[in-house]
């Protein structure tokens, strides 16, 4: 990557809020005269909004767009409902990972791609990374869209990039060693993984090259606990990095690895009170919204992510985009209310990892009655479940049901790592 470009991006993050406030509503009022003559999923959905917005505070008149809302339509066939133009402009196709539910195709262009790739220089700053690294990809390589879009934004930066779709943890820890690399791009679950992978088999990872291990796909990141375990393992540092493939990458780890930067030259932020929908108070968790500026091909107005996070602003630091204290804290249709107290799966997760004696982990929720419940599940070397609730009992002000099962009993997981269980819908 050019000096050059590397200065804008720099110089983008320390704009003034109200310029940067201003290059917003350009860009969003030049996306949307551009694709809404073709996109008509918008251009229903609009149709009786005042166009161009005058400011940015007229963003508010247009409405949310939700997950559900992108499903395909039946005038669409199996595509998207939100695409601008007819298919042979489409060059990438991918999908969600399905996580929660089934599925969502994607599309983009080859104007939207290199969007994507561009945008990602933000991750890889943060990650230090230079063309003299060389960087292994620990993923399937299968339709979801993230490391698609880490392997070539890693390119473009001219780093020597190893793919590593099919092969087992033990033969991705062997190219990890023999290749010498020093950055690696994974979940935080996988990171670990592959770190109890190497401890069974007596592979020194702390001694070798890895320098970098840059991670997204679920909260971890910047949780101090999951950072902590993960680079006491590797002696690398870890690097977190937060997108969705129906968006785009729009958030990149700060220097001290404390949360995230939303990446305001590309999406316009904005934080609602989820149930009221209404803009939350300063101060507060409230939900990410998030509006693209750049993905004309796919493009999303107001989308509603469903995380919850902690805002704040800085106008006297050197990057002055908005900051996200703790990174993704939870999911607004994750939180359980145990008697009373407002519970979050990567809460629970933050304290089990205190304790490195805990392999592995699961959680079930229940609701008995009105009232949500929750068990979890460890396998634990000391098997000693007792000090784990009872500190669970500190912390979060709960009895939780704690209980060990055998090692090796629970599943691993190579990419997002499916350990809450919620069955209080079932």
């Amino acid at each position: 990557m050019s000096r050059e470009a590397y200065r804008s991006r720099r110089s983008l993050e320390q704009l003034p809020r109200e310029q940067l406030h201003t290059l917003q509503l350009q860009r969003l009022n030049g996306l949307l005269e551009k694709v809404l003559p073709e996109n008509q999923f918008y251009k229903h959905k609009l149709s009786s909004c005042s166009l161009p917005l005058a400011s940015r505070e007229q963003l508010s008149q247009l409405p949310f767009t939700t997950k559900s809302e992108l499903a395909a339509i039946p005038d669409n066939g199996p595509w998207p409902a939100n695409i601008t133009y007819p298919l042979d402009r489409y060059v990438r196709f991918h999908r969600t990972s399905g996580t929660r539910g089934k599925p969502l195709t994607v599309l983009d262009t080859a104007e939207d791609w290199q969007w994507w790739t561009d945008t990602w220089q933000f991750v890889l700053d943060a990650a230090d990374l230079t063309a003299v690294d060389c960087a292994l990809v620990a993923f399937s390589f299968g339709p979801f869209i993230g490391f698609w879009s880490a392997y070539d934004a890693a390119i473009q930066r001219g780093c020597l990039v190893l793919p590593s779709g099919g092969l087992s943890t033990l033969a991705r820890l062997t190219l990890i060693r023999t290749h010498q690399v020093t950055a690696i791009f994974c979940t935080p679950t996988y990171a670990l993984r592959m770190a109890e992978v190497a401890a069974e088999h007596q592979l020194q990872i702390a001694s070798w090259n890895v320098r970098r291990i840059i991670v997204a796909g679920e909260p971890g990141g910047s949780m101090p606990a999951i950072r902590q375990r993960i680079e006491s393992a590797w002696q690398a540092k870890v690097i977190d990095h937060s997108g969705a493939s129906e968006l785009g990458p729009w958030g990149y780890a700060d220097a001290g690895g404390t949360g995230l930067h939303v990446v305001e030259s590309e999406f316009l932020p904005e934080f609602i009170d989820p149930k009221t929908e209404q803009p939350a108070e300063p101060g507060t968790v409230a939900e990410l919204v998030l509006t693209t500026l750049g993905r004309h091909g796919s493009p999303l107005i107001r989308y509603r992510t469903g995380d919850l996070v902690l805002p704040r602003w800085d106008e006297s630091g050197s990057n002055r985009f908005v900051f996200l204290d703790g990174g993704v804290l939870g999911r607004a249709d994750d939180m359980m209310v145990i008697r009373g107290i407002n519970i979050f799966p990567s809460s629970v997760e933050q304290i089990l990892r205190q304790f490195p004696e805990i392999v592995e982990f699961r959680l079930t929720a229940t609701r008995q009655g009105a009232l949500d419940a929750v068990a979890i599940e460890i396998e634990d070397t000391l098997e000693e479940p007792g000090r784990v609730a009872a500190e669970l009992h500190i912390q979060l002000g709960l009895k939780v049901k704690v209980s060990c099962v055998p090692l090796q009993s629970l599943p691993r997981f190579e990419g997002k790592a499916k350990r809450f269980i919620d069955l209080r819908n079932g």
